[in-house]
């Protein structure tokens, strides 16, 4: 077994244990240091971090790999990677970048296919002068999403 297959079993059992936690990313470089990043369906606290990581540490032998581990949750701002991620913030506003547009909505749905967004927009009325308020919906498949970024609201 190589040490990344070792490092994924060892992972993997510990993400077992903690089945409201989930990977995002697993790197090992050619100097042993493994940086493992997380998310969960409510957050990631310190101390999932830590039993993480000591499931890993504890199992592996630093006799026959000096390494380095750091555990960490997914930081602020990070582009979302899993449709978990999108269906744990439904409800918060995205900046999504598609090839063709930049939208900053409301998530209201993410299935297995595609999100679904909605956002105030004002556009001139169809009868008459002046402008109306509508309220725009836009299925997105995630194929076509490039970027998606949860906004941050300090109010």
């Amino acid at each position: 077994m190589t040490f990344k297959e070792q490092v994924s079993k060892l992972l993997n059992d510990g993400l077992l244990e903690k089945p409201e936690i989930f990977l995002i990313d697993l790197s090992i470089s050619d100097t042993y240091k493994i940086i493992v990043t997380l998310d969960g369906d409510n957050g990631v606290s310190l101390q999932d971090c830590i039993d993480i990581s000591r499931v890993i540490e504890n199992n592996l032998d630093r006799e026959e790999h000096d390494f380095a581990l750091e555990v960490a949750s997914v930081g602020v701002g990070s582009p979302l990677k899993l449709i978990r991620q999108y269906q744990k913030n439904v409800g918060r506003t995205l900046i999504v970048k598609t090839n063709e547009e930049k939208i900053e909505a409301q998530l209201v749905e993410a299935n297995n296919e595609f999100i679904v967004l909605s956002w105030s927009a004002r556009e001139p009325k169809k009868i008459g002068k002046g402008k109306e308020t509508v309220q725009k919906r836009l299925e997105i498949p995630y194929n076509e999403i490039k970027e998606a970024v949860v906004t941050v609201n300090f109010n």
